[in-house]
């Protein structure tokens, strides 16, 4: 079975919806916690790190084999979290930084939250150090978007996430930081390659909630 760790509730239909088309008949458990990602902003992701350990050891508990953090912002605290309690976690943003290492040297990062910008920059890093290749990070938070995510205009939120992303040109690679703006690359045929985590995250977490493998080695591309 196979633990997802939330902050919001919109997430849930999605990953079920993927669940049907890349792993049909995967057993899934949703754990929604929006108060982590609160805490995560006003006081820095490691102010949640006891909260996702124990929330992660409630989902072993209930025999979950993996997890898959869908939060950007507390990911790094989530991964690190279930090293230490023996279960594998994966963020869901790995995968999707590994390809935009994959893509080239130039990537740019959209967020429409500024606590998710330095976690996703730290990850691509890391993805570029393991391929043993360079990078040159750009970040860019959208102005207003997470406003509107909130207030439930979730048109105007996606709208906003596009618009910036047609324009950046000079990259490789567009990163969306966040799970919740992967609609926003449909439809978007810029010449740049525009990145989403929740297809690349669950397609990775699949096989070792599956099995007694780990995300050890960890290769999407």
């Amino acid at each position: 079975m196979l633990a997802l760790l939330h902050t919001s509730p919109v997430h849930v239909p999605v990953f079920d919806a993927l669940r049907d088309s890349e792993a049909p008949g995967l057993a899934m458990h949703h754990l929604v916690r929006p108060e982590l990602l609160d805490r995560a902003r006003a006081q820095g992701p490691d102010a949640v790190s006891a909260d996702v350990s124990a929330v992660l050891s409630e989902a072993a508990g209930h025999g979950a084999r993996a997890v898959l953090c869908t939060c950007s912002t507390i990911g790094s605290v989530a991964e690190a979290a279930g090293a230490a309690l023996g279960l594998p976690v994966l963020r869901v943003d790995r995968p999707m930084a590994a390809a935009a290492v994959a893509a080239g040297p130039r990537i740019a990062v959209l967020a429409a939250l500024e606590s998710t910008l330095a976690p996703t920059e730290d990850l691509i890093v890391q993805e570029a150090q393991r391929a043993g290749r360079e990078v040159r990070v750009r970040t860019v938070l959208v102005p207003d978007a997470w406003e509107r995510f909130e207030s439930g205009d979730t048109e105007g939120y996606l709208s906003a996430i596009a618009a910036a992303a047609r324009k950046i040109r000079d990259a490789d690679a567009i990163v969306l930081a966040q799970a919740s703006m992967a609609p926003a690359a449909e439809g978007l045929d810029g010449g740049v390659p525009v990145l989403s985590s929740p297809r690349l995250g669950l397609r990775a977490a699949a096989q070792p909630a599956a099995s007694d493998s780990s995300f050890s080695g960890l290769r999407t591309i």
